[in-house]
């Protein structure tokens, strides 16, 4: 008998929810290389993104408690943004996708 997966019960489509949508993967990113970041920094990293994209990317993010948002109670505010336990956790996937790009750039000739 054949493995079956129910697309809507299985990890793979929950991991997909996690991270799906233009920007995450790219945050993520921009966290594990920048360890933490002012909303400002990261927005400058993240050109063309708009300051609202932006600002729900991180919420959705961080309501998933893959990134930590720490606030300073100071005037003017100032607020970091870093990867939480379980957003580490996803840094060798991550890391899988760097190496399989540069693989796919070498052998495809590929330039951006």
């Amino acid at each position: 008998m054949q493995n079956q997966c129910n697309f809507n019960e299985c990890s793979f489509n929950h991991t997909l929810n996690l991270i799906s949508g233009k920007y995450k993967l790219s945050v993520l990113y921009c966290l594990y290389k920048a360890n933490i970041v002012r909303y400002n920094e990261l927005k400058r990293m993240l050109e063309p993104i708009s300051f609202k994209t932006l600002t729900n990317v991180l919420r959705e993010l961080e309501s998933d408690d893959l990134i930590i948002r720490k606030e300073y109670p100071q005037i003017p505010p100032k607020v970091e943004y870093s990867l939480s336990k379980k957003g580490q956790s996803f840094i060798p996937i991550l890391e899988a996708m760097c190496n399989w790009g540069e693989t796919y750039k070498l052998t495809s000739g590929y330039k951006k």
